[in-house]
C-alpha cells in the first residue's frame, strides 16, 4: 500500500512509538504524590516542555494544555471565548468542521457568528476580515494551513486586526505544525495534534498565552493548573513529546524532501488543475481536479493506494467538499478532485507509482465517460 494521505494522520514515527512502549508497563497514576505516580508525572511535564519548544515557545509565553486532540482544542478555545460580555466569533467558510460546527452550534445560542468568504484561490478576503472584526468580536478563529487545499491563511495580518479590536486570536495549527512557519507572538491560543506529527492518535493539545484567563471545559479533580481535568496518559504524552521533539530536529530536512515530492508531482499530474493557491501553501498537500473524472470511483479503483477525496472528518456524507465549493467550484469540479497528501516517509519511487497507477485509472473513466 502507498500512503498519500498525510493529511488525514501520519505514520507513527519509531522515535514516538521508542518513547512510548515503556509506559505499556509503567501503570502509575501522574497525579498520585508517591514515586510511581511522580515519575509518571515528570514524563507528562517533559512531554509539555518538548511540545512547547517545537510550536516555538521557547522562553514559556504560555501554557501547554494536553488534550484528546485537536477538535476538543477548538471547541474549548471557541466556546471559552464567549463566555464573557462579547459574543461575536469571526471565522473562515473553510475552516475545519470542529470549527464551523462548534461555531454554528454557538449561534444557536445567542452567539453572533460570522463566516467570512474566501477568494477563488482559497485564501481569506482581508476586506471583508477587516470589516467584520469588530468591537463585538471575542474571537478570531483562522486556520493555518487548511487541510483540504493547504492554502496558508495570512495569520499575523488576521490576528493583528483581532487585537486591535480586543478580540481574542485562536489558531488551529493541526496541518502546519512541524511543517510551516507559525507566529506565535501573534497569537492567544493554538490548537494541535499528535498523530498530525507521526504522533499517536488520541491526543493534543490547546496553547493558551500566559495571563489569558480562561474558563476551563471538563471539571473534576482539576488536573492540569484547574483548566481540563481528567487522568492523562504519560504513554501518549510521550509519544506526542517525542514525535514534536523529532519534527523540530527534521524541520529543515523534512522541508527539503517535501519541495523535492511536490516538484515531481507537478510533472506527474501536468494535466490535472491544482486546488488552491499555487504559491501560499504547504507543499505537501495537492488538492486536484479533472473534468469528467468522479474522485470516489477513482478511489475505489486504485486500491493499493491511499488518497482521500477531501477530509477524512467528512469522508462517507456523500456532499461535496464545503471548502472547494467555497472557492466557487461546481459540484461537477468538487467531486472531480483528490487530495494527495505526502511527508517524511513518503519516497519519490512510491508517487511515481501511484501518478501512473492513479493517471491510468483516469484515462480508462474518461475512455467509458
Amino acid at each position: 500500500m502507498i500512503y498519500l494521505d498525510y493529511q488525514a494522520t501520519t505514520p507513527l514515527a519509531v522515535e514516538a512509538r521508542d518513547a512510548m512502549l515503556p509506559w505499556l508497563d509503567k501503570f502509575g497514576n501522574p497525579h498520585s504524590p508517591h514515586r510511581l505516580g511522580r515519575e509518571a508525572g515528570a514524563a507528562i511535564e517533559v512531554a509539555t516542555t518538548q511540545i512547547a519548544v517545537a510550536l516555538g515557545d521557547k522562553k514559556g509565553l504560555g501554557r501547554v494544555i494536553l488534550t484528546s486532540g485537536a477538535t476538543e482544542a477548538a471547541n474549548w478555545a471557541l466556546q471559552g471565548a464567549v463566555a464573557g460580555k462579547r459574543r461575536k466569533i469571526v471565522t473562515i467558510a473553510t475552516e475545519h468542521a470542529c470549527v464551523l460546527d462548534t461555531a454554528e452550534w454557538l449561534a444557536q445560542r445567542n452567539v453572533e457568528l460570522m463566516v467570512l468568504p474566501v477568494l477563488a484561490n482559497g485564501l481569506v478576503d482581508l476586506d471583508a476580515a477587516a470589516s467584520a472584526i469588530d468591537e463585538r468580536t471575542a474571537l478570531v478563529a483562522t486556520m493555518l494551513v487548511n487541510n483540504e487545499i493547504g492554502v496558508i491563511q495570512p495569520i499575523a495580518e488576521l490576528a493583528q486586526m483581532a487585537r486591535r479590536a480586543g478580540a481574542h486570536f485562536f489558531c488551529d495549527a493541526v496541518q502546519g505544525f512541524g511543517r510551516v512557519d507559525l507566529p506565535l507572538n501573534e497569537c492567544d491560543l493554538v490548537a494541535i495534534s499528535a498523530h498530525k506529527i507521526h504522533g499517536p492518535k488520541g491526543i493534543g493539545a490547546l496553547w493558551l498565552r500566559d495571563g489569558l484567563d480562561w474558563p476551563a471545559m471538563i471539571h473534576g479533580g482539576g488536573q492540569q493548573q484547574g483548566l481540563r481535568s481528567g487522568t492523562l496518559s504519560p504513554m501518549l504524552a510521550a509519544g506526542f513529546g517525542a514525535a514534536a521533539t523529532l519534527a523540530d530536529q527534521r524541520c529543515e530536512q523534512d522541508r527539503i524532501h517535501i519541495i523535492n515530492l511536490s516538484d515531481l508531482a507537478d510533472k506527474l499530474f501536468e494535466d490535472w488543475t491544482l486546488n488552491g493557491d499555487p504559491v501560499r501553501r504547504y507543499d505537501g498537500n495537492r488538492n486536484l481536479r479533472r473534468d469528467g473524472v468522479d474522485a470516489s470511483r477513482l478511489i475505489s479503483e486504485v486500491r493499493n493506494i491511499a488518497f482521500s477525496a477531501g477530509s477524512a472528518c467528512a469522508s462517507g456524507s456523500g456532499r461535496p467538499s464545503h471548502v472547494l465549493r467555497a472557492l466557487g467550484l461546481s459540484e461537477a469540479q468538487a467531486r472531480g478532485s483528490i487530495r494527495l497528501g505526502f511527508g517524511r516517509y513518503t519516497t519519490q519511487e512510491e508517487l511515481r507509482e501511484a501518478a501512473a497507477l492513479i493517471n491510468q485509472a483516469v484515462a480508462r473513466q474518461l475512455e467509458w465517460a
